[in-house]
């Protein structure tokens, strides 16, 4: 059996390269494939191995003072999600571009899980600010999303004039697992949203935890699975649709008719008719 986890931690890395050089020995040491980038920031990961060997990993990681409050968020794998191992090191582990952050002091409060799913719950006044790329979105999310169609998280500050609507509005950021979300909400609450929260530890947590309630569809990753329910649901539904015919589906192929490629979701019926898509396989 496999557990893929993903993970981050805003944190300094003094130096990278020796840090990096380090995590490649612990991870190829329970054999691990997946990757993890390291910057000066901090570290942002994804890796997939045998249960076992998994929660090994954690364990140990878990002793050392920089992995002691990193929360493991773990979905079903199938040893498949990464053929390799790779970790890098660049000079952001989430790319916005905007220049040093003080992200500790300046990231916008949390919300809990359960604290998100009473606002629904409650019917409260509320958007929710999707901070995704758009393919991501297009396989699934929540009710209530505002979709600022971002090809690439780096393209948020130019996006941020088309959301000035929102800034007086009860606001909660989501992404994937609250890397996006913890840097995005330091550059909007300094272009004046004032009334601004993210939800703590991702979409993935919450799909954990409220399966098939308030989140449509599947959750993106960037792993060879592409897409994953992370828990099994009876009511979750497809939400997703071909780009040609609009039927419901969510195998996610990359458009080659256009520069640069793009991700788009296609039925099976019109993958034999449209020549330029392949497979979307990220590793």
């Amino acid at each position: 059996m496999y557990t893929i986890i993903l993970f981050y931690k805003f944190t300094p890395i003094k130096n990278p390269e020796a840090f990096r050089y380090q995590q490649k020995k612990i991870a190829e040491s329970f054999d691990l494939k997946g990757r993890m980038l390291v910057a000066k920031e901090g570290i942002n990961a994804t890796f997939e191995g045998l249960t076992k060997d998994i929660k090994a990993y954690i364990k140990q990681q878990k002793k050392t003072a920089l992995f002691k409050n990193v929360v493991f968020k773990d979905s079903i794998g199938n040893g498949k999600g990464f053929t390799k191992l790779m970790i890098k090191v660049r000079s952001e582990v989430v790319t916005l571009g905007v220049g040093k952050l003080n992200i500790k002091k300046d990231t916008a409060p949390a919300i809990t899980a359960k604290q998100f799913d009473s606002l629904y719950k409650k019917n409260e006044d509320f958007v929710v600010l999707d901070l995704r790329n758009n393919y991501e979105i297009e396989a699934g999310y929540f009710e209530k999303t505002v979709n600022p169609k971002l090809r690439y998280f780096r393209d948020l500050p130019q996006k941020i004039k088309e959301l000035t609507y929102l800034k007086n509005q009860k606001v909660v950021a989501v992404c994937t697992g609250g890397i996006r979300c913890e840097k995005a909400t330091v550059l909007l609450k300094k272009e004046g949203f004032t009334n601004l929260y993210q939800l703590k530890d991702g979409i993935h947590t919450y799909m954990k935890k409220f399966p098939g309630k308030h989140f449509k569809g599947s959750l993106f990753v960037f792993d060879n699975r592409m897409v994953t329910a992370v828990q099994d649901s009876k009511q979750r539904e497809v939400v997703g649709k071909c780009a040609y015919c609009a039927t419901k589906c969510e195998e996610f192929y990359n458009d080659d008719s256009v520069r640069p490629s793009k991700k788009i979701i296609c039925c099976e019926a019109c993958i034999i008719k449209h020549k330029k898509l392949r497979p979307a396989v990220p590793v």
